[in-house]
């Protein structure tokens, strides 16, 4: 099977679906709320919503004058863009408060979940790119089933 190429706003989606991915496969006995749950407060979630994971990508861009390593193309302005516009969501999104996650009744804070929520539609929309680009190998939680 050929992968298709992936588009440079996946690659964060990506990122958390294989480490969320990777806490239910290490805890057979998680379901994909707890996984993600899980992956609340990591140092990857912890990356991505301080911004720099996206900081490093752009760095890593610009260090390539723009251009794709694997098609040899220039990446497209809008690209270039969306993926700014994607840095702010996530800093929004999963703003950092780990030890607030819970109240007394053992319900989510609302900033919780909101970060919850993104997190949860975040690896959606990667197994969507995956069912839709015939990459079914590539869904392990099965969210979108």
């Amino acid at each position: 099977m050929q992968i298709k190429e992936k588009p440079y706003v996946l690659l964060v989606a990506e990122l958390i679906y294989l480490k969320v991915s990777e806490i239910k496969k290490l805890n057979p006995d998680f379901s994909n709320i707890t996984a993600i749950e899980n992956f609340i407060g990591t140092e990857t979630y912890k990356e991505i919503g301080s911004g720099k994971f996206h900081e490093n990508l752009m760095n890593k861009l610009k260090n390539s004058n723009f251009i794709d390593k694997i098609t040899k193309k220039k990446i497209p302005k809008d690209t270039i863009e969306i993926l700014q516009i994607q840095k702010e969501v996530m800093i929004k999104q999963l703003i950092q408060f780990p030890e607030l996650y819970y109240t007394k009744s053992h319900f989510p804070l609302e900033i919780s979940q909101r970060a919850f929520d993104h997190l949860w539609r975040m690896c959606e929309s990667y197994e969507l790119w995956c069912k839709e680009t015939k990459q079914l190998d590539l869904i392990y939680l099965k969210i979108i089933d």
